[in-house]
C-alpha cells in the first residue's frame, strides 16, 4: 500500500495479491470532488492565453481555427491516453511516473525536465506580464522605488508576496477555490470584452480579416498549441479525485469549455480590431471605458489564480527527491517559497524573458502535451507491437506535435515577443 501523496491529496492506491494468484487493485479516494476537479482542470487550461487568440487568428487568418480545433481535439485526446497509462499501473503517481513506467530512468529525466522546464518558465513569464500590466495601468500616477528597483520591479515583487500563501495549500480540494476564481475571471474577461464591442462604441471590423495568411500561420499555430498545454498538470488532478474513474468526463468539460471560450474571444477579438490586434487583446481597449477596466483588471487575476496550480507538480518533484526525514512541512514551506523567490528573481533578472520562452516554450509545451503522452502510452499499454487503427492515429498525432515544434519556432517577421512564448509589442 502507497502513502498519503505528497500533493495533499489522500488518494491511496492498493494492489491486493491473492493465495490464488490473483490481483486486485484498489483505490481509496482523494478529497476533490467532481465539480472541483472541474475547476482545477478548467483553471490549468484556461488563463494568460486567452488573451492571445485573437491575435493569433488576426496572424493567420480565418482557416487558422481549424487548427485550433485539431490541436484541442489531439490534446484531449493525449490527456486521456495519460489517465490509460496510469489506470495500467497503479503505482504512477504523477507525470515523470509515466515516462519512468514507458523507458526506465532515461524516460523519467525526460519527462521530468521537460514538466519542470517548461512549467518553471511559464510560472515566471506570470510575473512578467504582472509587471508589465500593472506599470502600465500605474505606472504614471505610482512612482515606487524600492532598493534601486523601478516601478515594474517593484510591481513584481508586490504581486509574489500576494501569490505566497496560495502556493503553501496542499489540499487540492481548497484549492478549486482559487481555481474557480481564475475561471470566473476568464469569463467576465470574455464578457467585458464583448461588451466593449457591442455598447462601447467599437463596433467590429469585418472587411478588414482575412481568411488566410500562411506567413502568419506558424505564429497561430504556436499560440494555439500553448493554450492547451496544461497537461503536467493533469496526473495530480487524477490522484486527488474522489472518483478518478470520472477524469475522462472532467477533462470532456474542460477542454469543451476552454476551446469553447478561446474560440469566442479569438472571433470576437479579430472582429473588433481585425489586423490591427495586439498580442494581448486588452493593449487594444480604450483605457477610458468600464468595460475596458474591467477587461484589464480581470486580467491581472489570471495569474495569481493561476500560479499555485502550474506550479504544484514542480513543488511535488523537488519534495519527492528529499530523504525522508527532510520531507516535514517546515521544509515543504521552505521549498515552495524557494521556488517562488526564484521565479522572482529570474522575472526580475531578464527583462526580455519572453524572446526565450517564444523559441523555447512553445518546444517544452508540445513535447509534454502531445508527444510525450503518444509514445509514453504507445510502450505502456504495447500496442506498438501490432498495427491498427488507434496506433496509425496516435503516431499521426506524434508526427503532428513534432510538425508544430518546428513549425512553430520559425521566426515570424515584424513579431515580438511576449510572455508565455507569445508575439506582444510590449517588451
Amino acid at each position: 500500500m502507497e502513502p498519503k501523496s505528497d500533493d495533499g491529496s489522500s488518494n491511496i492506491r492498493v494492489r491486493l495479491l491473492y493465495n490464488d494468484g490473483r490481483i486486485e487493485d484498489n483505490t481509496i479516494s482523494g478529497p476533490t470532488s467532481f465539480s472541483r476537479t472541474c475547476f482545477n482542470g478548467l483553471n490549468a487550461l484556461s488563463g494568460v492565453g486567452i488573451l492571445s487568440v485573437p491575435y493569433a487568428l488576426a496572424s493567420g487568418g480565418w482557416l487558422s481555427l481549424i487548427f485550433l480545433f485539431i490541436i484541442a481535439v489531439s490534446t484531449y485526446y493525449t490527456s486521456l491516453l495519460i489517465q490509460r497509462c496510469m489506470d495500467i499501473d497503479p503505482t504512477i503517481r504523477n507525470y515523470p511516473d509515466i515516462g519512468e513506467r514507458a523507458f526506465g530512468t532515461m524516460g523519467r529525466m525526460l519527462v521530468s525536465t521537460t514538466m519542470n522546464v517548461e512549467l518553471y518558465m511559464v510560472v515566471t513569464g506570470f510575473f512578467i506580464l504582472e509587471g508589465d500590466n500593472l506599470q502600465n495601468l500605474f505606472g504614471d500616477h505610482i512612482q515606487l522605488q524600492i532598493f534601486g528597483l523601478d516601478g515594474k520591479q517593484c510591481f513584481v515583487i508586490i504581486i509574489s508576496l500576494i501569490i505566497l500563501p496560495t502556493v503553501w495549500l496542499n489540499n487540492m480540494s481548497i484549492l478549486s477555490y482559487i481555481s474557480a476564481t481564475g475561471v470566473l475571471a476568464s469569463i467576465v474577461l470574455l464578457a467585458s470584452i464583448l461588451w466593449a464591442a457591442l455598447f462601447d462604441g467599437i463596433g467590429f471590423q469585418t472587411s478588414q480579416t482575412h481568411f488566410i495568411n500562411w506567413k502568419g500561420m506558424p505564429t497561430a499555430i504556436s499560440l494555439y498549441a500553448f493554450c492547451y498545454c496544461a497537461h503536467p498538470v493533469f496526473p495530480t488532478l487524477y490522484t486527488s479525485m474522489i472518483n478518478p474513474k470520472k477524469f475522462s468526463k472532467v477533462m470532456f468539460v474542460c477542454f469543451l469549455l476552454c476551446t469553447i471560450s478561446y474560440a469566442s474571444m479569438a472571433i470576437v477579438g479579430y472582429l473588433m480590431f481585425g489586423p490591427t490586434v495586439l498580442s494581448q487583446i486588452t493593449l487594444n481597449l480604450p483605457t477610458n471605458k468600464i468595460s475596458s477596466k474591467v477587461a484589464i483588471y480581470t486580467t491581472l487575476i489570471n495569474p495569481i489564480a493561476k500560479y499555485s496550480l502550474m506550479i504544484k507538480p514542480l513543488e511535488n518533484s523537488i519534495e519527492n527527491q528529499l530523504p525522508i526525514h527532510y520531507k516535514a512541512r517546515v521544509c515543504s514551506l521552505l521549498i515552495r517559497t524557494a521556488l517562488v523567490i526564484s521565479t522572482v528573481i529570474v522575472a526580475l533578472a531578464i527583462p526580455f524573458f519572453g524572446y526565450l520562452m517564444s523559441l523555447v516554450g512553445a518546444f517544452l509545451s508540445v513535447t509534454a502535451s502531445i508527444v510525450l503522452p503518444c509514445l509514453c502510452f504507445l510502450k505502456i499499454s504495447g500496442i506498438y507491437q501490432r498495427l491498427g487503427f488507434e496506433q496509425v492515429f496516435i503516431v499521426g498525432i506524434v508526427i503532428m506535435g513534432i510538425a508544430i515544434m518546428l513549425v512553430g519556432n520559425v521566426p515570424t517577421p515584424n513579431t515580438h515577443t511576449s510572455v508565455c512564448g507569445h508575439p506582444s509589442s510590449t517588451d
